[in-house]
């Protein structure tokens, strides 16, 4: 029997819905790799969901970051440059995968729940609370149109 690596609720939310349901996807695809590892599905399974968590994160990346510059958030460099740390340690795993230096392991599965975990409790939901206070707009509400 297979077992979440990372259970989501509500207390991850950093109030704006679509962050939310990005962040909720890419919590999905980490328990996609977990389970792939789990179930012993191969080395190419494994990859395949790692490239697909890979993209992901960089388009969920470019679209908190743009909420950022539209909002003027303050902390806007530090973040992108949280950002940048992430896929290139990626990236560098990805390039040692394909050099059969590394492995997709539990302990790189533990390092991306804790940093995902952490980025969202921290960095996010301090972007959420400037976010919304400075006007922000949910970019998945559609305001109603006049009849």
């Amino acid at each position: 029997m297979t077992t979440e690596l990372f259970h989501w609720t509500d207390e991850f939310g950093v109030g704006i819905q679509e962050i939310d349901e990005q962040h909720k996807e890419l919590v999905d695809l980490l328990n996609q790799l977990h389970t792939a590892i789990q179930e012993h599905h191969g080395s190419e399974t494994s990859r395949k969901i790692l490239d697909k968590l890979a993209d992901y994160t960089r388009t969920h990346f470019a679209v908190e970051e743009s909420l950022m510059r539209v909002s003027n958030y303050p902390d806007f460099e530090m973040h992108k440059q949280n950002h940048e740390d992430l896929i290139g340690q990626v990236q560098a795993l990805q390039e040692k995968l394909d050099n059969g230096q590394a492995a997709i392991t539990f302990e790189l599965l533990h390092f991306l729940k804790v940093w995902l975990m952490r980025h969202i409790n921290e960095a996010d939901k301090r972007f959420g609370v400037h976010f919304m206070a400075h006007g922000g707009e949910d970019p998945m509400v559609r305001p109603r149109r006049a009849p």
